[in-house]
């Protein structure tokens, strides 16, 4: 599926649904399997959340609706923000090693390491 085949969502770009502050459902405008996933493994890792989990309604619908639940009272928005915190660092830090590699890699390809069509 092409990007220009799924419809653009209008509204906000998050709902928060759910009476109680330790069981939320985020609706996420603009969003897919690309932060669900990563966001579900982060929050999983969290010893407070209880169960999280994610879904993508259709695949022409650009959004993705974002369970958590957690325990000891702990709010679930809280735990939310936390790993979209901790999300972030983690690609910061992959980027820095990334680019790292990419600069040794172009060090040694002009140092005559290897030739331009590898």
């Amino acid at each position: 599926m092409e990007a220009e085949d799924v419809l653009p969502t209008t509204g906000p770009k998050v709902q928060i649904l759910g009476t109680s502050p330790t069981c939320v459902t985020l609706i996420l405008a603009d969003e897919d399997h690309t932060l669900g996933n990563a966001l579900r493994y982060v929050l999983a890792k969290k010893k407070a959340v209880q169960f999280c989990g994610y879904s993508i309604p259709h695949p022409s619908e650009a959004k993705m609706n974002l369970r958590v639940q957690t325990s000891g009272g702990v709010p679930a928005l809280r735990i939310v923000r936390e790993a979209l915190v901790d999300l972030m660092s983690m690609a910061g830090s992959m980027r820095k090693t990334f680019d790292a590699a990419v600069e040794a890699h172009e060090a040694g390809r002009s140092a005559g390491g290897m030739d331009e069509g590898a």
